[in-house]
């Protein structure tokens, strides 16, 4: 990362697209807020903010994940949001760090800028994008890639990520968006294979991104050594809260639902984008968002705002370029909006 502009590109998130006003498919977040009866436990703990978090707080919290994802407490290191977890990689101390890309930034932005060497392990479009183990360099001891990634909205084979593993490698999974695939049926989460890190995150799901709450699941000695240069109670007492709440079974349920509302949204999304002629979707996709594809894609993007729909960039991403759009998927109602937008930018309204 040579330039500021490459910085600048590494940092830039589909809040920046987002205004107030503007029909939002810029932010993967299901919701406009969390649901009420999770407000409703966030507001019963604003009494607590008298005290400290106390070790018992931190225990339940992480025992409440740990029996989630069928693991020990002492597997499950809580996080200020996923993307404190790509800030502490370097706490690993990578000699070099493959990105499988294009996905996510900030994991390589947090470890080019704590000067660690990266490389970056571009996929295929021609081949939907697909994660092939053996195109990581054997030589890297850190890999990152996310599953489903974003903005692919691809989601790889477990079988194939485990094939990245080996001694001396540590393999990180951000899995910000796996809870919105019915049955998480490629989740790590539960895998206790070592040299295995894996983020999540409840922003995505809960409408929780201005609380920042997540956990990273992994082997103890990994977790200690991941967060070893934190802060005392680096997560507040809303964040244990919120953990708690979102991995009791009714909240499970309720995950379970809305993942199998995103499928077919997205299918119905889909069907009807790919239709307009000029532009293409990126397929298979299996998250609640598709990255799309059209010529003029910077004047495209200027005119939905004009009329009213932000998307998101998709140049920032590498191995993108201007003509690359990111869409997240809504209800019906609001797909259609982004639809009619689409067909009357590109002339066929």
């Amino acid at each position: 990362m040579s330039s500021g502009h490459e910085r600048d590109l590494l940092r830039h998130h589909g809040d920046v697209d987002a205004e107030n006003g503007l029909l939002d498919f810029a932010v993967n977040v299901r919701l406009d807020r969390p649901p009420t009866w999770l407000r409703e436990r966030l507001a019963a703990a604003l009494d607590g903010l008298g005290r400290y978090p106390s070790a018992a707080d931190d225990l339940a919290a992480r025992a409440a994940a740990a029996a989630r994802h069928g693991r020990h407490a002492d597997e499950v290191l809580l996080l200020a949001g996923a993307a404190e977890g790509f800030a502490l990689l370097p706490s690993l101390r990578p000699r070099l760090a493959a990105l499988v890309h294009p996905s996510f930034t900030e994991p390589e932005l947090a470890l080019r800028t704590a000067g660690v060497e990266v490389t970056r392990v571009q996929l295929d479009p021609a081949d939907g994008y697909r994660l092939d183990a053996d195109a990581v360099p054997e030589q890297a001891d850190m890999v990152v890639l996310g599953n489903p990634t974003n903005p692919t909205s691809v989601l790889h084979p477990a079988a194939e990520i485990k094939r990245l593993l080996r001694p001396g490698r540590i393999v990180v999974v951000d899995e910000a968006f796996s809870d919105t695939v019915p049955g998480e049926p490629e989740s790590l989460a539960g895998c206790r294979e070592p040299g295995l890190l894996v983020l999540r995150s409840l922003t995505k799901m809960w409408a929780l991104p201005g609380l920042r709450a997540g956990y990273a699941l992994g082997a103890p000695e990994l977790l200690a050594e991941l967060g070893r240069s934190r802060p005392h109670w680096p997560v507040n007492s809303l964040v244990l809260e919120a953990v708690v709440a979102c991995c009791e079974p009714s909240a499970l349920a309720e995950s379970e639902r809305a993942a199998a509302e995103f499928e077919a949204h997205r299918a119905g999304l889909v069907a009807e984008l790919a239709a307009i002629p000029g532009l293409h979707v990126a397929l298979p996709a299996r998250a609640p968002f598709l990255l799309l594809r059209v010529d003029g894609g910077e004047q495209v993007r200027a005119e939905l705002r004009a009329r009213g729909v932000a998307v998101r960039r998709g140049d920032t991403f590498p191995g993108l370029g201007v003509g690359h759009i990111r869409v997240a998927v809504r209800d019906p109602e609001q797909n259609a909006l982004l639809v009619k937008a689409f067909r009357d930018v590109l002339g066929w309204g």
